[in-house]
């Protein structure tokens, strides 16, 4: 009797060790995960380099898409959604992948810190492509506004003049003497309200091309683009004024 009441007690004793080291080795897994979070940063892309269909971006030679982003394409497609990579210096490539192609590659390094978000913008022609690299300075704020930003992304082969982008709602200029190849920083921006965006060059009243229709959700964060032919004003590569929801 004594000795199966040893091997009970044991047996209990035994199953306890197992328990709280399963207990400990979950909880360290859990401690590991959240300090990982640290070390990643978060990476969204949008091609706006005209006549481009297959483009790929990846970071340290490793694709971060599995399908090709075409010209006007956000990867990932999903918005808001970013793409995880490890933070610190990454090599950055986008390019064509299929043999052959008129496409010039980008590559270059770029520094990401944990924690953070970045909008990496490609555009200009197939064979003088440029990057622009920007953090998202993503806020939680609690007001009940939407907030927007302008990227100035066109393409031509002769000097543009800076742009402002004029909202018929405001009956005013929200962002106003844009250089080519600015990105700005988000603005607060009425939420909920239909609004139309027009393209004008800085100080005039001439509209180079429209975005209609814009309703902004209260707390998001969103990209309004200009990019295409400046001086195309029909087809695909059409100068054109588009957005993107980025957070």
């Amino acid at each position: 009797m004594k000795s199966s009441m040893k091997f009970k007690y044991f047996t209990i004793a035994i199953a306890s060790i197992i328990v709280l080291a399963s207990c400990k080795k979950e909880y360290a897994s859990i401690l590991t995960e959240e300090t990982n979070l640290g070390s990643t940063a978060f990476v969204k892309f949008h091609n706006a380099i005209i006549n481009s269909n297959r483009t790929y971006i990846y970071s340290d030679l490793v694709p971060l898409n599995g399908a090709t982003v075409a010209y006007g394409g956000l990867f990932p497609s999903l918005s808001p959604s970013y793409s995880a990579v490890k933070a610190g210096t990454r090599a950055i490539a986008i390019r064509d992948t299929l043999f052959p192609s008129t496409q010039y590659p980008i590559s270059f390094s770029t520094e990401m810190t944990g924690g953070n978000y970045y909008t990496i913008f490609a555009y200009d022609s197939l064979n003088a492509p440029q990057y622009k690299v920007v953090q998202d300075n993503i806020q939680v704020f609690n007001d009940t506004a939407a907030r927007i930003r302008f990227a100035n992304l066109p393409f031509s082969t002769t000097t543009m003049p800076n742009v402002d982008i004029f909202s018929q709602k405001q009956q005013a200029n929200v962002f106003t003497n844009i250089s080519t190849a600015a990105v700005t920083d988000f603005i607060p921006y009425r939420a909920g309200i239909s609004d139309t965006l027009y393209v004008r060059p800085t100080g005039t009243t001439t509209n180079l091309t429209q975005l209609n229709g814009l309703v902004p959700t209260a707390k998001r964060n969103y990209t309004v683009i200009f990019r295409g032919s400046y001086r195309a004003t029909t087809g695909t590569n059409a100068r054109t004024l588009t957005s993107f929801l980025s957070y």
